[in-house]
């Protein structure tokens, strides 16, 4: 037997110790007075004499982070979400039973403690116990404290730990939750409204993106998890809400990476009678006010690169920066089989599938910028007016018809936003729709699909509008200064864990786990 089985039984004994002794080891609740930060902060720079004259009552509650036995004392450590203090439990205040059992109290354990605060002679501000109690009994003991947790397989499938023993981890987490009231606060002083459409849609549009299916039962309708908002959001600037924006979970069944996640969260938002260039500017206003809010500067590092969001942003188009950044010549870009070939010298994969040629030859265009413009584009920078055959939702440049009013933002080398004019030419749009529904017949996969109800509501009038969508994952990766998507979402979806996996389908748990070749350390 393992030293962590033996810990977890030997904490399985104390359960059934207490519960011998008529103990409740779960008890439904605690009445706590002060939180440890609010504690801290009041008192923690008191002399030691004013504190002995205080006459207020404190209780506290926490977890044990740590505990350390001196003949009939005992120091630990409690931790809530607001901080950490120092405790002090005697056996002449407890009495002899109390103390006893006190001593046998686990690191990780759930405690209640009431009592005086006094400063210890190294001046740390301390508790003085004189109540305690168990609030939640834990049977695994957490992970080794000077190693703490550091293997990334145990960090993602096991976040709770993770958040426990990284503190850095808990704070990339707050500042995500800072990203996203400040983003929801920007857009409400600008009188967008905040709305909620379906995540389960009988079409999946709004993006070129493969969906997941699943089934509504009752209605016997086969449904998808949306992978994108957008064309709710436009029926509703249609129905008079002029503008609208929403936080939301998008889902795409696509690989994974670290940038990629199949759950994902967007703010996605219209506002009509504007184009894509009043939205460029709403953008660069928008992300420098995340920035100050959150880092209190427009300028930080992230992933080894200086950044600069101090605006105006460069603006270049998808043509010019394939040639300037890209280093392609710009008849080689114009020339489906010249474009072919220098893609292949950059061991880029030409698109398998029917497409008619301007669609194919955008699609490798896309695919060329991807590999050899992206990863350049350091400073923030918008991307404009990119080929029509990639966009089937938004509106042809007036000066030229082969491009649209779309831009996408980058910065640190990954694209953060998506926007542009939106089509609002119901004849047009169904036209489009059309030719993706016969990309799709063909076999792509992500063309998006007819939406005769979304033609319908344009056909009752779209004001002039300017939509977007910002990958909110990928804009906290930037802010927090993290490598991976996986960092920044709570629970990543992961490969299957073959034990608990197993165990879910009624199968041998050990017979999986022994021939498996993915064993998380856990």
């Amino acid at each position: 037997m393992s030293e962590t089985s033996d810990l977890h039984e030997q904490r399985k004994a104390k359960l059934e110790e207490l519960r011998a002794a008529g103990i409740n080891p779960y008890p439904s609740r605690y009445e706590v007075s002060h939180t440890i930060g609010a504690l801290t902060t009041k008192y923690a720079n008191l002399p030691g004499e004013e504190l002995q004259h205080l006459r207020e009552p404190f209780t506290i509650a926490g977890r044990l982070m740590a505990k350390r036995l001196m003949g009939k004392t005992l120091f630990g450590h409690l931790r809530d979400r607001t901080g950490s203090l120092q405790v002090y439990a005697r056996h002449d205040t407890l009495g002899g039973d109390l103390f006893q059992r006190v001593r046998r109290f686990d690191v990780g354990d759930f405690l209640g403690c009431a009592g005086t605060l006094f400063k210890t002679r190294t001046g740390e501000l301390t508790l003085a116990v004189e109540r305690i109690e168990l609030l939640s009994k834990t049977l695994r003991p957490l992970p080794e404290k000077w190693h703490g947790l550091r293997d990334v397989e145990t960090r993602y499938r096991q976040r709770y730990l993770d958040l426990l023993m990284n503190p850095e981890v808990r704070e990339v987490f707050v500042k995500r939750a800072a990203i996203i009231r400040a983003m929801r606060e920007f857009m409400l002083a600008r009188d967008f409204l905040e709305v909620e459409t379906p995540m389960l849609q009988p079409i999946a549009g709004g993006a070129a993106a493969k969906p997941f299916v699943t089934h509504h039962n009752a209605l016997n309708r086969r449904l998808f998890l949306r992978i994108a908002p957008e064309l709710d959001l436009k029926r509703l600037v249609v129905g008079g809400l002029e503008r609208v924006f929403e936080i939301n979970r998008c889902f795409r069944n696509e690989g994974l990476s670290t940038e990629h996640n199949p759950e994902f969260t967007t703010l996605e938002s219209y506002m009509a009678y504007a184009d894509y260039a009043d939205v460029m500017q709403l953008t660069e206003e928008l992300l420098c006010h995340v920035a100050e809010q959150v880092l209190g500067a427009l300028q930080f590092g992230s992933q080894g690169s200086n950044l600069d969001l101090t605006p105006p942003w460069r603006r270049i188009t998808f043509e010019d920066a394939l040639v300037e950044i890209g280093g392609f010549a710009r008849d080689v870009l114009r020339d489906p089989a010249r474009l072919e070939a220098a893609a292949a010298a950059h061991a880029i994969v030409k698109e398998r599938g029917a497409f008619e040629a301007a669609t194919a030859h955008a699609k490798l265009l896309a695919k060329v910028f991807e590999a050899c413009v992206e990863p350049r584009l350091i400073q923030p920078t918008f991307v404009i007016d990119y080929p029509i055959a990639l966009c089937p939702l938004a509106k042809a440049s007036a000066a030229n018809p082969e491009v649209a009013e779309r831009f996408e933002l980058f910065i640190n080398g990954r694209e953060l936003a998506n926007a542009y004019s939106e089509l609002n030419d119901p004849l047009e749009q169904r036209r489009r729709f059309v030719e993706q529904a016969r990309q799709r017949s063909a076999g792509d996969e992500e063309a998006h699909a007819m939406d005769h109800d979304f033609v319908r509501a344009l056909e009752y009038g779209l004001p002039p509008a300017g939509g977007l969508g910002i990958g909110i994952d990928r804009l906290v990766m930037l802010l927090t200064d993290s490598a991976s998507i996986r960092d920044v979402i709570f629970f990543p979806q992961l490969k299957e864990e073959p034990r608990l996996g197993a165990e879910l389908r009624g199968e041998s748990a050990e017979a999986a786990w022994s021939n498996s070749d993915e064993h998380p350390h856990v």
